[in-house]
């Protein structure tokens, strides 16, 4: 059992004290919250929106004050200056937060602080006019891609309030050096004092203190094993506190760091795993991102597995739920189901013995291992499919790619990102005929999407129709009679679509795969001509300059105009997708999306996160709208920058064009022997046009071998 006195002297925690609000009693009569309370957790910016701007900067406290909830605390870690002017500073080294060395250069001293020798630059030893035109910086590593903003100030603890938002409930004041202070003769205690006459103070916490409660570490309440990064049983600390009468606090949120697997990259899955998993509830959260609790505690909390739906956009699954499991797998596409996907798809390819399954790619080194089979020898290069070598679906049988051991994607390996690595080569493919039987049970789903690429190819060289080996497995599973069910056929060639228009009665999308910012008017009406939907990629909708959204493209305006419905991809969970002005936060991605933009349907690899984001409180609120649910300004945060770190302006995007989109009709099929390889080495034509192609690089099997590897 945990025991909250002992452990605040043997794991020097930070303890609390509350100067205002009254102490509630753990026997009092409780809502549905398990607080010590009763009442919902609160919020606590640190040093305010501290994972977008500077922290304790007039931007992060004004920004965290904007977008949480109205009783959200304000966090200042105190540092006393040479003149006793209190100061909002994270660290007690200033090279830490702010550029002091360039308006001091040379003036490093090395102080003891906590016993340990630090070198740098010290408050003590300046006054406030000294520091007062010292600008603060963006001192997290993990943030140090963010560019500067305009340069923020030093602020004085008793400014804070009377700048951001003087309504707000009040300070949370840090102190965790005192000892260090009353070396350099400056008393934290005196100080403490005298602000809260001044001041709303309503926490101090510090080391050096004990009262009401307790502030500890995230991990000592739900505790991640180091080695594998899954989630560990919760301890009793909570309980234990509560007991006992302490609130207990938890600190070191950040939506942009890696947290558990458990969590699946999003950062509201893990404050609900604090506040709201049906044993205890945290009193309180300390984040640098304070839009996510706040969102967690006002609109997602206390939902029930029953909650009604409160938006049709329709959620549409990226190869099932691939952020969680190999892509197109069982395990993939089940969980999908499960986590209230709407609409399942399936990238339609052929084995070498004329089956259809689902896969992500036609070439099996992507979501396969492949490469450490025999099968590495067939290796080749196709240009009018891809770029590179591949080993490609069309050269192995069914039995041997059912045989092959899946492999989960990892688009985002290059930050370090990797994805649930306990199921990383878990599932089984299923063919397009299994895959339908397995639709056509779920009553959750509203339809299934099939994806046709290469039709050209496969009839030219290959002898075989993909359209009428689709149409066929549709019917066949029963989707050719009307149901409750929709058929929706994608394409990036509109010679495929009209195929199908030509045979079937299916609901038709264009996938348009350049980033666009507007579509010609011949272009549209074109595309009504064999499609009723488009797929367009998110950067057409909010283009981006250094992460940074800039503007609000015609894309969707237009296409909705002529009564085209507009699905978007990719929105994955990882931080690193989504652009700074969505917090780090897929739900506040999401949202934007939705509410500013209108799309019709959102296209994920993580569909738990957006049938969540359908099912919340605070949807249809209209003019109640809370500020963590209205959609972001797109630019606002780019305005704020400092133009010196800003990258060449980009062009705009291009308008797509009527060229662009029509097509040569599909090539007849060709009846010809089985060959031992597909033919290569044909010349591209354009993006967009049939067949795809792309520049080829020749790389010999071993060295495609040794990329997988490091693939895995």
């Amino acid at each position: 059992m945990w025991k909250p006195r002992a452990l605040s002297v043997t794991l020097a925690l930070l303890l609390l004290h509350s100067l205002s609000l009254p102490h509630v009693s753990a026997q009092s009569k409780r809502s549905e919250w398990k607080t010590l309370t009763g009442s919902p957790p609160l919020v606590i910016a640190h040093g305010g929106f501290s994972g977008i701007f500077p922290d304790s900067s007039f931007a992060a406290y004004f920004l965290a004050v904007q977008t949480s909830v109205p009783d959200v605390l304000i966090w200042c870690d105190v540092q006393l200056t040479k003149d006793e002017v209190g100061l909002c500073l994270p660290d007690v080294n200033l090279l830490n937060s702010t550029y002091i060395s360039t308006y001091f250069p040379n003036k490093t001293v090395s102080y003891l602080v906590n016993g340990e020798s630090v070198a740098g630059y010290f408050s003590v030893d300046y006054t406030f006019r000294q520091l007062s035109d010292v600008i603060l910086t963006q001192g997290v590593f993990t943030r140090s891609n963010l560019p500067e903003y305009n340069g923020y100030l030093i602020n004085t603890v008793e400014d804070i309030l009377p700048k951001v938002a003087p309504q707000t409930p009040g300070l949370w004041l840090n102190i965790q050096h005192d000892a260090f202070y009353t070396q350099h003769k400056l008393s934290m205690r005196s100080y403490v004092l005298s602000i809260s006459r001044k001041v709303h103070v309503s926490y101090i916490s510090s080391p050096e203190t004990f009262a009401s409660g307790i502030l500890v570490p995230k991990g000592y309440i739900w505790p991640i094993d180091p080695v594998t990064l899954y989630l560990q049983p919760h301890t009793t600390l909570v309980s234990d506190a509560h007991k006992a009468g302490l609130e207990v606090y938890a600190s070191d949120f950040a939506n942009d760091i890696v947290s558990s697997f458990n969590y699946s990259y999003d950062p509201l899955a893990e404050y609900l795993q604090f506040i709201d998993n049906g044993d205890f509830s945290v009193d309180g959260v300390l984040t640098d991102f304070p839009i996510t609790p706040s969102e967690a505690i006002d609109c997602f909390a206390h939902l029930g597995t029953n909650a009604t739906r409160r938006d049709k956009t329709l959620i549409i699954s990226k190869f099932g739920a691939s952020g969680d499991y190999p892509p197109c797998t069982n395990l993939a596409y089940n969980n999908a189901i499960a986590d209230g996907a709407d609409v399942l798809d399936c990238p339609v390819q052929i084995s070498k013995d004329g089956i259809p399954f689902c896969l992500n790619s036609i070439d099996l080194l992507e979501s396969t291992t492949v490469a450490q089979t025999s099968f590495i020898n067939l290796a080749m290069s196709i240009p009018k499919i891809k770029s590179g070598r591949g080993i490609f679906t069309f050269n192995l049988t069914w039995t041997d790619i059912k045989g092959l051991t899946p492999s989960i994607l990892n688009p985002f390996t290059r930050f370090s990102l990797f994805r649930n690595p306990k199921y990383k080569k878990a599932g089984t493919f299923l063919t397009l005929s299994d895959f339908l039987s397995l639709t056509k049970n779920q009553t959750s789903l509203s339809g299934v999407l099939i994806i046709v690429e290469n039709a050209a190819y496969f009839a030219e060289k290959l002898g075989l129709s993909v359209i009428d080996t689709v149409i066929d497995a549709l019917s066949k599973a029963g989707y050719d009679k009307p149901g409750s069910q929709k058929v929706y056929i994608q394409s990036t060639n509109s010679s495929v679509l009209l195929k199908f228009k030509e045979k079937t009665k299916y609901e038709l999308v264009y996938k348009i795969d350049e980033t666009v910012s507007d579509a010609a008017k011949a272009a549209v009406e074109d595309i009504k001509s064999f499609a009723s939907s488009v797929v367009i990629n998110k950067d057409s909708v909010f283009p981006r300059s250094a992460s940074f959204l800039t503007s609000f493209t015609r894309i969707v305006p237009t296409l909705q105009a002529s009564n085209l419905s507009i699905f978007v991809e990719t929105f994955s969970n990882e931080f690193v997708s989504q652009a700074w002005d969505y917090f780090s936060d897929p739900t506040v991605e999401i949202n934007s999306f939705i509410q500013e933009a209108g799309i019709n349907g959102i296209i994920t690899d993580f569909p738990k996160t957006a049938s969540r984001y359908s099912r919340n409180k605070c949807l249809n609120l209209g003019d109640k709208t809370p500020p963590y649910m209205q959609p972001v300004q797109a630019g606002s945060l780019y305005g704020s920058l400092n133009n010196q770190s800003l990258p060449p302006a980009q062009a705009p995007f291009p308008s797509l064009t009527k060229s662009e989109v029509v097509e040569a009709p599909l090539p007849a099929v060709v009846k010809i022997a089985p060959a031992s390889s597909p033919a290569a080495g044909t010349k591209s034509p354009p993006k967009n046009a049939q067949p795809k192609v792309s520049v080829c690089f020749f790389l010999s099997s071993l060295a495609v071998f040794v990329a997988s590897i490091l693939l895995l």
